[in-house]
């Protein structure tokens, strides 16, 4: 049973793109206009959906994705907080990630969103080589890529991820710790890198590349960039995340531990618990903008499903997981609702793996689980009916000796 509600988070979803990437799988369109008011109008009445669920919860953190946000107008962000203000419950230091890309930055729009609200910036960098940005099919180049950057600061960013990606076409180990250490030298509080996936359904993925580094050379970057990340005080916190010191993305957080996030837009996937009802749901929004601007947002919900244990305890454990450092113990029953007794023999097996420790406080991935954390994972899906005699408390979640 649930004691309380887990954090609740919002995620909005703008799906459209001025050029779909080749190796984006994303829910994005290639837009040469984008009908905006009718979309923030469709966005709140889409939020409506799901407010008696979430009645009297706060707000934690708020996520704009897409797709490529900036590419809507300050004016339009700005109308669209204030419906959601109108709607719901703020925290007090909520914490307000919206996603820019550098062939979109414009200087008024990026103040215009600070005023709006937006206090956290995620600019889509991915390298600083104008070779490497032509051969991922991004529009802009490093010029723009830095001119972006700049222009945040400028409007008051003092929270500002860039994503960076390594294991390019062509790239060799000094050109990604070059492009890695051209991102270090702007100083944002956050990096994301992460190697470039070939995914299904993409360009990519039915044309690769012909010049993508092996798998060695992959590891050489990773590593080299791993430590000089280290050197300049970026704390890997997560598989691909990194950040200076109390500034990881608390809307990442949140989700890596469970939490729960009302997803609005074309596509956008949401959790909810209802503690009352001692369940959690996952519930799906019409993935096409047209058929979903049709239906103004309303009657877009075109799966709901309940989680059960087993799905509850896997999924915990498939995001817990991926926290370098490991999660509070309590923080299993308090997301999940269930016992941590049920998860004892999973935790057992893997610790007999080498690949976990926990003790009365904490769990968390040993070094050599954070490596192979695939491996780790798949054991809570394959072992969760094993039995064992319990020895956490039920309630809170607590080992007692």
């Amino acid at each position: 049973m649930f004691s309380s509600n887990p954090p609740l988070g919002l995620y909005i979803h703008l799906p459209w793109c001025e050029k779909k990437c080749p190796y984006c799988d994303f829910n994005s369109h290639q837009a040469d206009s984008i009908p905006e008011q009718a979309y923030v109008e469709a966005l709140l009445n889409d939020l409506e959906q799901d407010l008696p669920l979430i009645w009297g919860r706060n707000i934690e953190s708020i996520f704009i994705g897409g797709g490529t946000p900036s590419l809507f107008s300050a004016a339009a962000i700005e109308g669209l907080f204030s419906g959601l203000r109108a709607l719901l419950n703020f925290a007090p230091a909520i914490e307000i990630t919206m996603e820019s890309n550098p062939g979109s930055a414009d200087a008024e729009n990026y103040r215009g969103y600070r005023k709006a609200g937006v206090n956290r910036l995620s600019i889509g960098i991915q390298s600083f080589s104008d070779q490497s940005l032509q051969a991922l099919g991004r529009v802009h180049n490093s010029t723009e890529a830095l001119h972006a950057f700049a222009i945040a600061r400028a409007a008051g960013f003092d929270n500002i991820n860039l994503d960076l990606m390594f294991g390019l076409p062509a790239q060799s180990l000094e050109a990604a710790t070059d492009d890695l250490g051209q991102a270090i030298d702007l100083g944002p509080e956050h990096i994301s890198h992460y190697q470039l996936t070939l995914e299904p359904n993409t360009l990519f993925h039915h044309q690769p590349p012909s010049n993508m580094p092996d798998d060695e050379l992959c590891w050489e970057q990773q590593n080299a960039c791993q430590a000089l990340l280290e050197k300049h005080a970026y704390r890997q916190y997560e598989v691909s995340a990194y950040s200076l010191e109390q500034r990881e993305s608390e809307h990442n957080m949140n989700y890596w531990q469970f939490g729960d996030y009302v997803g609005i837009g074309a596509g956008a996937h949401g959790k909810i618990t209802l503690g009352s009802e001692n369940r959690v749901i996952r519930r799906v929004r019409q993935r096409q903008p047209r058929a979903y601007l049709e239906h103004r947002g309303r009657n877009t919900i075109t799966s709901e499903t309940t989680l059960s244990e087993d799905d509850l305890r896997f999924e915990f454990m498939l995001n817990a997981l991926r926290l370098k450092h490991g999660f509070q113990s309590r923080l299993f029953h308090d997301n999940t609702g269930l016992s941590l007794n049920s998860l004892l023999p999973c935790l057992e097996l893997a610790r007999d793996k080498g690949l976990i420790d926990f003790n009365h406080e904490k769990i968390s991935p040993t070094r050599l689980g954070f490596y192979h954390l695939n491996d780790l994972q798949v054991l809570f899906l394959q072992h969760q009916t094993a039995k064992r005699k319990p020895f956490f408390d039920s309630t809170e979640g607590i080992i007692h000796n």
